[in-house]
């Protein structure tokens, strides 16, 4: 009991304790395997007053049980058969994180959620143009480098498009690189993580890790577990789902970090954005700095120049990854 107690006190200790301001998120897919440890999460934020689930199933249920927590917010939850069940969650947010489809199992890359997880985001993006476009839109839900594509083109279509407010959330891949990079330095210390959210095209930048030095084997051994982190959890778990907990802590992170930035702080955030920084290279969309202010991306900064030639080499090679599924997700949406 004693354990449990504490785990929500430290999970509330993690985020500022400020008055909180009015601040609604929506949760779409509040029942799945992220969702709900991300509600939990949310929840614990002094920041939000009001939590909106939704679902296609059981989110009554997660909305009762989150919503005993005794911070001050309200929780109400819908499902697909409620009338105007996702309107209802909808209305008002602030934010709307979208962690919503099936998830991984062995064997399987991101890639291949493709089909069914791009005609989900499609249709909760539409949702969220017509009920509640100046939201700050956090995509979770994989491909993350085709999905945050498909929700733009949606956008845009709508005419109420701002690039602003939709991100792709690769926070998952810097606490990894964090956690992993701790394990040497017996600390815990930011690393960069920029490029994209699967495999190759994520690209952790140890370069600007003061006091990080590794050998060619170990950099690579390093990297490539920042890469597959993810394939090391779905193996672990045998088939009865993929990186859902800490995959919920980042997303809640995130949330956090624009919630402070709507509060008026300076936050700088890694996120997958759309950005002019490889215009020349035909890419559109790419994780790397932004500042962040109450209308979400204030700033988009470049690369540090201090890189190093092993990390520019990875950009290259991430590159044409990226467009290929840039361009997978924008054309799922012309064509359907």
């Amino acid at each position: 009991m004693f354990a449990t107690r504490n785990a929500i006190k430290l999970a509330a200790r993690s985020f500022s304790t400020a008055v909180p301001q009015q601040s609604k998120v929506a949760v779409l897919g509040a029942a799945g395997g992220i969702g709900q440890p991300l509600s939990l999460l949310l929840k614990a934020n002094p920041r939000i007053t009001e939590l909106g689930l939704y679902d296609i199933h059981n989110t009554p249920g997660v909305a009762a049980d989150v919503g005993h927590i005794n911070t001050l917010s309200n929780v109400t939850g819908y499902t697909a058969k409620d009338k105007d069940g996702l309107e209802k969650a909808l209305e008002g947010a602030e934010l709307v994180v979208i962690p919503a489809g099936v998830p991984r199992k062995p064997g399987m890359t991101r890639d291949d959620l493709f089909n069914t997880n791009a005609s989900i985001v499609r249709d909760l993006a539409q949702a969220c143009a017509k009920v509640c476009p100046k939201a700050k839109l956090l995509i979770i839900s994989n491909p993350v480098n085709s999905t945050v594509p498909i929700a733009t083109k949606v956008f845009e279509d709508a005419g109420v498009y701002d690039p602003k407010r939709i991100f792709g959330v690769t926070s998952l891949d810097l606490v990894r690189a964090s956690r992993f990079v701790g394990d040497k330095l017996g600390k815990v210390v930011d690393v960069p993580v920029v490029g994209g959210h699967a495999g190759v095209t994520i690209i952790p930048l140890f370069s600007q890790v003061k006091g990080l030095e590794l050998s060619k084997d170990e950099l690579d051994a390093l990297t490539y577990r920042v890469q597959f982190g993810g394939d090391e959890v779905v193996k672990a778990k045998d088939g009865a789902g993929s990186a859902t907990l800490s995959m919920a802590f980042a997303g809640a992170r995130f949330a956090d970090s624009l919630l402070r930035a709507g509060a008026g702080e300076d936050v700088l955030e890694w996120a997958f954005i759309r950005t002019e920084l490889f215009k020349n290279e035909g890419l559109e969309f790419f994780s790397t700095y932004v500042k962040l202010d109450k209308n979400g991306v204030k700033e988009i900064l470049p690369l540090p120049e201090s890189i190093s030639e092993y990390e520019k080499e990875l950009v290259k090679k991430a590159i044409p990854e990226l467009k290929k599924s840039e361009t997978k997700g924008t054309n799922f949406v012309a064509n359907n």
